[in-house]
């Protein structure tokens, strides 16, 4: 395959898909116009400091909020073209689930009805118009811990992400739907076998969602590997580029037939970013950043690792088109669906002139 070669690729009837992370920007950038399209939150400290009856009407009041906005969320990636339509769910959807301040107020009867009933609407809207759902908890979310303390927690946020998942009619066999829930494997020391240990911890439906990432710093990509037949691995692209110090995989490298194997005939995700415009000012947008080569000219490595605001980098975006004949991407950068739509665009237009030829 030629590095221009990334004609539409079809694995097994399924179109490929693009998605953003999270949180919805507006074209102009109005703040206010997004508002309604993103979750908000409420720190358990403030919770703590009102009465039972105010921190209960202040939380129900973010819940409803963010239950609108994923449900708005979802209908905007369902109004785009299919390879639009992947989106990653923001894990502050219920704020403090698993916090002791604010799990007096999720047990109420009215409350709970009232997140059972809005998740079921909105796995449904995904399933109806063909959107593929992930969650991603944040990096304090590990499974693989030498601390019982952290370990607890973590399992119990993991449980969190799989209980919401179940909810919106996630929760029945290995990854429904291409449904996922991401995290890091977590302290290098435990190993593959602390990992496993902590997956078995998990509920059946939490194992049946989980998926890990490769990162910079604890596990890279040949570091997951050994876990491939333990749960589905997720290819990070910029972060195997930081860690490997410079390497781009590209979809016919031997890796790859692991990680598809992990994911057991569902097709894998894989995450996507590139070092920030603001670092790499003037850098050609044709030709993909040599790690080495910067890190020569003095950029320290950490902030190598910062995500930029779109996909400016038209090397890296042709990298991802000849993945997508294999993977679905979700694309990790600041500016979020601007992002994502100006990659999918990209791709098309690559398709489009493959198509030509």
């Amino acid at each position: 395959m030629s590095k221009r070669d990334f004609s539409m690729p079809q694995v097994g009837g399924e179109t490929p898909r693009l998605g953003f992370c999270c949180k919805y920007v507006s074209q102009d950038g109005d703040v206010d116009s997004a508002r309604p399209l993103n979750t908000t939150t409420v720190t358990m400290a403030y919770l703590g400091r009102l009465g039972a009856a105010a921190a209960y009407d202040k939380l129900a009041s973010v819940v409803a909020h963010n239950l609108d906005a994923v449900h708005r969320q979802i209908e905007h990636v369902a109004r785009r073209p299919k390879l639009e339509r992947l989106h990653r769910i923001s894990s502050d959807l219920l704020p403090g689930y698993t916090h002791p301040t604010a799990q007096p107020a999720y047990a109420d009867r009215d409350l709970r009805a009232l997140i059972e009933s809005r998740l079921a609407v909105i796995g449904r809207l995904a399933r109806d118009k063909d959107v593929r759902l992930s969650m991603h908890p944040g990096q304090f979310c590990v499974i693989a811990s030498a601390n019982p303390s952290a370990l607890a927690n973590g399992i119990a946020e993991f449980e969190y992400h799989a209980e919401m998942m179940a909810l919106m009619g996630f929760g029945e066999g290995w990854h429904p739907h291409g449904a996922h829930i991401n995290i890091h494997a977590g302290a290098k020391a435990v190993g593959a076998e602390g990992f496993r240990g902590g997956l078995a911890r998990l509920s059946v439906t939490a194992r049946n969602l989980i998926t890990v990432e490769n990162d910079e710093v604890s596990y890279g990509l040949d570091d997951l590997l050994p876990l491939a037949e333990d749960l589905p691995i997720v290819l990070d692209l910029h972060h195997h580029w930081i860690k490997s110090q410079g390497e781009y995989i590209e979809p016919d490298d031997p890796r790859i037939a692991f990680i598809i194997a992990s994911w057991r005939g569902v097709r894998p995700v894989s995450h996507v970013s590139v070092s920030r415009e603001d670092l790499l000012v003037g850098h050609d947008a044709g030709t993909r950043p040599d790690f080495l080569q910067l890190v020569q000219t003095g950029i320290k490595p950490k902030d190598l690792r910062g995500h930029s605001d779109l996909m400016w980098n038209h090397g890296v975006n042709d990298l991802v088109a000849r993945h997508l004949t294999w993977t679905d991407f979700e694309v990790e950068a600041k500016l979020k669906n601007l992002a994502s739509e100006a990659l999918a665009r990209h791709v098309e237009a690559g398709w489009s002139l493959r198509s030509s030829e």
